[in-house]
């Protein structure tokens, strides 16, 4: 019987993007970006923002990484990953394989 499980992100060729029935907002009681679910509220910090702002579906997560480079000094492409992996996990995001 196949797994019911996400798969990690484990290729630089995927195309991550939230699930559908996940927002990214600003809350406004908050003052700060949220992950909003049907059943939970997630504050994120910059980090987690400025990575899920890029998670269209349509950029690579090789081009995601790119692009996080290009701002910021120092990026840690396997935190990047291992965020992304969570999100995956816990169904919050999804996966077009390259």
């Amino acid at each position: 019987m196949p797994s019911t499980m996400p798969m990690p992100i484990d290729s630089d060729a995927d195309r991550p993007r939230l699930a559908p029935h996940v927002r990214l907002t600003f809350d406004q009681a908050r003052q700060g970006c949220a992950l909003l679910t049907p059943e939970t509220v997630t504050l994120l910090n910059d980090t987690g923002v400025a990575i899920l702002e890029l998670c269209d579906g349509q950029r690579t997560v090789a081009e995601i990484l790119t692009e996080l480079h290009d701002r910021y000094d120092r990026v840690a492409d396997d935190d990047v990953r291992l965020f992304l992996a969570d999100l995956l996990v816990k169904r919050r995001m999804e996966v077009s394989r390259g």
